[in-house]
Formats: structure tokens, sequence, C-alpha cells
């Protein structure tokens, strides 16, 4: 079976990079079927506030409504010892999406361990080639519907997951609490506006670049309420957004030699009440 295995980072924390901004329990099978409902921000926003959050929006707006993108990803997370000491591990991934149902994520973890997510329009496949195992699972329908039942229903990991979603400008407009403008900067040659932001649980670090392609360059997270405040990194690597597609881009070949096995959330509970004898009728 293939299970979520993440030895470096508490699954809270890994659930908050998944997902970007949101809180654990974001998608909760009741929040599917009614909006959130908005915290109450304190003050009205500043002129500065009022600008870095237009920026916010319009970085969502525009990737939320991308058709079509490819984009390098070059990670890094921190795994807090019991020391306190912080180790960081890293994870290098190419995102290739086309809306309204397909997405390729090619990724190698620093310790060499490659892995492939595939969503086809049809199916959910996953390999694991250092494992030489894959599972695959129906997809249920768009890629919001079906990055949501990858991250909570399959119990996998899918970092900064939010930035896939159609509905990314409700999601970040529902949980950010606060934006700040920092400066107006350079990430790697691209003149890049740095936003700082708040939700109830992460501090968000965003770069997004100036322009009419307002896509985002980097993001650091920070988990101020998880020991030792754990951070979690992210650069984009040549954004692409007319990237050559076909129907091979979303297919799958598995290696020979790989067993198929079940994502461990398909597998069946064992009941409670399992192994103990049942109880007699008559009371004796």
């Amino acid at each position: 079976m293939i299970t979520n295995i993440l030895p470096r980072l508490s699954r809270a924390t890994w659930i908050s990079v998944l997902l970007l901004t949101t809180a654990p329990h974001a998608y909760s099978a009741s929040e599917q079927k009614e909006p959130t409902v908005r915290a109450a921000r304190a003050e009205p926003d500043s002129a500065s506030q009022a600008q870095a959050r237009a920026i916010l929006m319009k970085m969502a707006e525009f990737l939320g409504g991308t058709p079509n993108f490819r984009v390098g990803v070059r990670s890094g997370y921190d795994a807090v010892q019991p020391s306190g000491q912080k180790i960081e591990f890293g994870e290098y991934r190419t995102v290739t999406l086309s809306r309204p149902d397909r997405l390729r994520i090619e990724s190698e973890r620093s310790d060499g361990a490659r892995t492939l997510v595939v969503l086809t329009g049809k199916e959910i496949a996953l390999v694991d080639f250092s494992s030489k195992v894959y599972a695959t699972a129906p997809q249920p329908g768009t890629l919001d519907e079906s990055i949501v039942y990858f991250v909570r229903d399959l119990g996998m990991r899918l970092p900064l997951a939010a930035l896939l979603l159609n509905r990314l400008p409700a999601e970040l407009q529902d949980r950010v609490r606060s934006v700040n403008y920092v400066e107006k900067t350079s990430i790697y040659g691209t003149a890049s506006h740095h936003l700082a932001a708040r939700t109830d649980t992460v501090d968000l670090q965003v770069w997004v670049a100036d322009g009419d392609k307002p896509l985002p360059q980097r993001i650091v997270l920070t988990y101020k309420k998880a020991a030792g405040q754990p951070q979690f990194w992210a650069q984009f690597i040549d954004w692409n957004l007319a990237p050559q597609l076909d129907n091979a881009t979303f297919s799958v070949q598995i290696p020979d030699g790989l067993q198929k096995v079940a994502f461990a959330a398909q597998l069946p509970r064992a009941s409670p009440a399992a192994g103990k004898p049942s109880a007699k009728k008559g009371g004796k």
C-alpha cells in the first residue's frame, strides 16, 4: 500500500504546506457545501495594505484563471529536531497543468527519491520509483475536486496545492487576515512586489512579478504555532504559460518491475469490535 509517510514534518504542518494558507481542517465536507465565514478584520486596511491585498488577489485571479502552465519548483523545509535545531530538506518538482482536469507533477527529493503524480482526466496515478510501487484511483472530476480528494481523502502530500486550484482567489480571500507591502525588489532578474501576509496559523511571504503576468516568484511560509516555528520555502523557475501539451503529457508509463498497491486510505478499516466474541442471547 502507498501511505503518506512524513518522517520529517508533522502531518498538521504538511497539511498547511499542501494547502498554502488554509487551516488543517480547510477541506472538511461541510465547507464543500457552504461558503466559509470570513473573520472580521480589527481595522480597515491602510492604503499600503489595500495595495498589497490587491496585488495578492491579482496574482490569485491570474494564476487561478490560467488554462495551462508548466513551472519548476525548488523547495526546502525545516525539520525541527528534539534539540530544537532545524535541519533543512529539499525537493525539486516540475508541475504541468491543463484545466479543467489534467495535471502532471514529477518530484525528486534531496535524498534522491523520485515520484510521479498524474491526473489524466479519468484517473489519478501515483508512482513511487524508489519504493518500486504505484497506485491508481478514479479521478472524481475537475482539478479542484481531484486535488482536494487526493490530499484530503487519499491522505497524500501535494505541496502548495492551493496554487493549482481554480478557486485560489476565494481561498486567499477567506484565509488571509492581513497583507502588508514590504518593498519592490528583484527575484533572479524579475521585478517583483514583496508582500507579507498572515493567516490564523501561518505567516506568509510572497514575491509577485510586476506587470501583466503577476506570477508568484518565491513563497516562504512560517508555521508560527508549530514547535520551533519551522519554515517552508519555494522558488518558482521558468514559468511557461504556453507549454507544448498532448495526450502523452498526461499519460503514465509504468516501468517494468513495479508492483501495483492500494492507497492506504482505500484499505478497509478493521471494526473496533473485530476479534471480540459476540454477545449471546439470553445474557448467560
